[in-house]
């Protein structure tokens, strides 16, 4: 029997459940694109890419829910070319667009830095006070001490990704800070807090200086690799908390 649920119902257990009013984004949570008003089948992706939106327009899906959505901070106005050509694509099939940020990297049991903890068996401690604050900066320890090749290797098993792995020091790596995506600039806080490495998804190049001379190994596992596991999670559990239609697909990116 097919499942209808109305939008709003969606949006509305979303919004209590992501909680986005605690964070200071650089983006709008929640819709961002308004399609039909009742949802069965909902897409989902870490980014609303064109190769995304093509699979939901064949896979004739009411709502695409990403973790990287559209509209962010300081980005162009004007609507040409590939934002075009996206907004099109979802506006003519009357398609929903629905995005989690920062609410999503922070929640405790469905978020991006949860997952990826328990992805690693990591046992998480608590949150640091980073530079964005709001409980993004997870912290924990691992069973046993691990030198950088071991943390590499784990990694590399865990995401199907080699991470990029800058060598801080040579002692056992037991204490653990960790955060999704494009937070290497968190490295500071995770060092001034005693953590033995820090773990995100890209690297710049003061990174590496920095890893160095604070004594901190730092790991780059892949931004797109750490942040899958969230947005795939909040659909299974919209698809379970209602019975609609859920499917989840994997658009590679090695960044």
């Amino acid at each position: 029997m097919t499942v209808e649920v109305a939008l709003s119902d969606l949006l509305d257990d979303m919004t209590t459940l992501m909680a986005p009013q605690r964070f200071r984004d650089f983006t709008v949570n929640g819709l961002q694109v308004a399609g039909r008003e009742r949802v069965t089948r909902i897409m989902t992706g870490v980014t609303a890419c064109q190769a995304l939106l093509d699979q939901a327009v064949e896979w004739q899906a009411d709502m695409v829910m990403v973790h990287h959505g559209y509209f962010w901070k300081n980005e162009p106005v004007e609507v040409v070319g590939m934002k075009k050509r996206r907004l099109a694509t979802l506006l003519a099939h009357d398609i929903n667009l629905v995005a989690w940020h920062l609410p999503l990297d922070a929640h405790v049991e469905l978020g991006n830095n949860a997952l990826l903890g328990k992805r690693l068996n990591w046992s998480v401690e608590g949150t640091l006070d980073g530079p964005m604050g709001e409980g993004l900066l997870f912290h924990g320890h691992t069973d046993r001490g691990l030198n950088t090749d071991g943390l590499s290797d784990a990694l590399e098993q865990a995401l199907a990704r080699k991470p990029l792995v800058i060598e801080g020091h040579r002692r056992p790596i037991r204490r653990i800070a960790w955060c999704t995506g494009g937070a290497q600039d968190m490295i500071q806080t995770a060092a001034d807090a005693g953590m033995d490495a820090f773990v995100s998804g890209e690297i710049s190049e003061r990174t590496t200086h920095l890893a160095r001379e604070m004594g901190i190994t730092y790991a780059a596992a892949g931004h797109h690799a750490t942040e899958r596991d969230g947005i795939h999670a909040l659909g299974e559990w919209l698809a379970g908390r209602y019975g609609l239609e859920h499917r989840f697909v994997e658009i590679d990116n090695p960044v």
